[in-house]
């Protein structure tokens, strides 16, 4: 710190705040000099003192130390900040947590300057360059850009590029996207494999939540989520998470792909650019530009390397793209179905009450048991609230209620005879009652004794007359339906029925006639 400099400022009468403010120290410490300049007759002596005077009078009244100030009061910090520099706490953070504490009073500035004395005072640590063989390694990261605008809403959203760089050749991948979930890091991944028409044997990432559960600690290994597991099995490359807080284990992507897009492809894209125009123009900059620049570290052209050497070194695609696939604890509940984003999927009752896992593709839905064995498939549902069952999941005894429509009950009836097909056809169209669920109880009958027995019930219920369902069941129980069936009378018998002619009975009644 220049004493002169601050001694000419308290001449000056500049405040205390105005000072510090001017010369990075804390309020304090000007305080605490110009205590000591007015003590000394500084502030009002003509000629002003010359800066070694001042350095002479400073170590004649307080040795080899100047008077208090915050450098020297957060000194007994420097081994915690020291500590909290090579954990990689930035001074603003040191700042902030020393700040909390009771009875500190250093500026962020002194907090600063000490900061870069410790990093100055430190020998420089060394860095290996690793390079790997073609084809052997590619490094992910997403980054944030400008906002973009959506197509679906035609309104700007938040945006993030992922970019995937080769680690040989420097050539890359990057996609705009609207969201870092799993669903877009699985796409993102399977895009960029297509678009180098193979597959690195290793992908270098950071700890993103959609890859990893747990990162790297001293006792465990790091924990990556099943679908991305299942990507790279599908895919055949290894998952290499970076140590927490190393972006420098990925500095290709960091510096030569994110920070590279960042500074030299967003410049160049028009406002109001939609996602989707605005990934068209970044696959033309991939392969123009960007590509066929001389790049920096291996002063080689990146697409040129990577078309006559890395390119050929990649792993082949498989036949088929990944579907990428979120994984789920569901409960199966009582009516025979799990609950997946709003939609509900059948299982087998035998399940219900248990914990199943969902694997959700894009187009296909599939539910495991609780050690992983497959026991259902459906196709994803369309939309919310839609229920996709199959009959064979449910109880065999409840399924008949739950799908017969009218329709049905008449084609039921039709197969097991026309008596059946008449007391169903009144049953159903019965006034004001509804009582399709007796026809369904009536067709029941048939499985409970036969489709014969039940024909001839409903045939001697239709000849007396009475064809509810406790008489068909009396009939039933009662065997009855084997009794045979009075024959109608001839027709010589019916015309004996009324012996004189109703047209003399009218006349009688009228006065016309005598009755006898």
């Amino acid at each position: 710190m220049d004493v002169q400099t601050l001694l000419g400022r308290v001449r000056a009468q500049e405040s205390d705040r105005g000072i510090a403010r001017a010369m990075q120290i804390s309020r304090t410490t000007v305080k605490k000099y110009r205590t000591w300049f007015e003590a000394e007759g500084f502030v009002t002596r003509d000629p002003v003192p010359t800066l070694s005077e001042l350095h002479a009078r400073l170590r004649a009244v307080f040795g080899d130390s100047n008077p208090p100030q915050n450098q020297s009061s957060i000194a007994s910090y420097r081994d915690e900040m020291q500590h909290w520099l090579e954990q990689g706490l930035r001074p603003r953070t040191i700042f902030q947590k020393l700040n909390s504490r009771p009875g500190f009073t250093a500026s962020e500035s002194a907090v600063y300057r000490l900061c870069q004395k410790i990093k100055a005072s430190a020998p420089p640590e060394v860095f290996v360059r690793i390079e790997t063989p073609p084809g052997e390694v590619a490094q992910v990261d997403f980054g944030e850009v400008h906002a973009l605008i959506d197509p679906a809403t035609q309104t700007p959203r938040r945006t993030w590029v992922f970019t995937m760089v080769l680690a040989w050749s420097r050539h890359q991948y990057i996609e705009f996207v609207f969201d870092q979930t799993l669903v877009t890091w699985l796409l993102c991944h399977q895009h960029a494999f297509e678009f180098f028409g193979g597959v690195p044997k290793r992908i270098v990432l950071d700890n993103l939540k959609a890859a990893i559960i747990k990162a790297y600690t001293q006792d465990h290994e790091a924990e990556v989520t099943r679908a991305y597991a299942e990507c790279a099995e599908h895919y055949g490359f290894l998952i290499d998470p970076c140590l927490p807080k190393q972006p420098r284990h990925k500095g290709k992507v960091e510096r030569g792909g994110v920070r590279y897009v960042q500074q030299s492809l967003m410049p160049l894209l028009e406002p109001n650019l939609s996602l989707t125009e605005a990934n068209a123009q970044a696959r033309q900059w991939v392969l123009g530009k960007a590509g066929l620049r001389v790049h920096g570290t291996t002063h080689q052209v990146p697409l040129t390397r990577f078309v006559q050497t890395e390119q050929t070194a990649l792993l082949p695609l498989p036949r088929t793209a990944y579907d990428p696939a979120i994984w789920k604890e569901v409960k199966l509940h009582r009516d025979g179905h799990v609950v997946f984003e709003k939609a509900f999927y059948s299982a087998p009752c035998r399940l219900v009450g248990q914990t199943l896992w969902v694997r959700a593709g894009l187009h296909e839905i599939r539910l495991f048991s609780d050690d992983f064995q497959l026991i259902a498939t459906h196709a994803r549902a369309r939309q919310p609230g839609e229920r996709v069952t199959q009959l064979d999941h449910l109880p065999p005894d409840k399924v008949r209620g739950t799908t017969l429509t009218r329709d049905l009950c008449r084609a039921g009836a039709q197969d097991i005879g026309p008596a059946t097909t008449q007391v169903i056809d009144e049953l159903l169209e019965s006034r004001p009652v509804d009582k399709m669920r007796t026809a369904l109880r009536v067709l029941k009958l048939a499985d409970l004794y036969t489709p014969a027995r039940l024909e001839a019930a409903c045939a001697r219920g239709v000849a007396f007359g009475d064809t509810s369902l406790v008489t068909l069941k009396r009939i039933l129980t009662e065997g009855l339906e084997l009794v045979t069936l009075p024959l109608p009378l001839p027709p010589a018998q019916e015309s004996l029925v009324f012996v004189r002619p109703p047209e003399e009975f009218a006349r009688a009644v009228s006065g016309g006639a005598t009755w006898n």
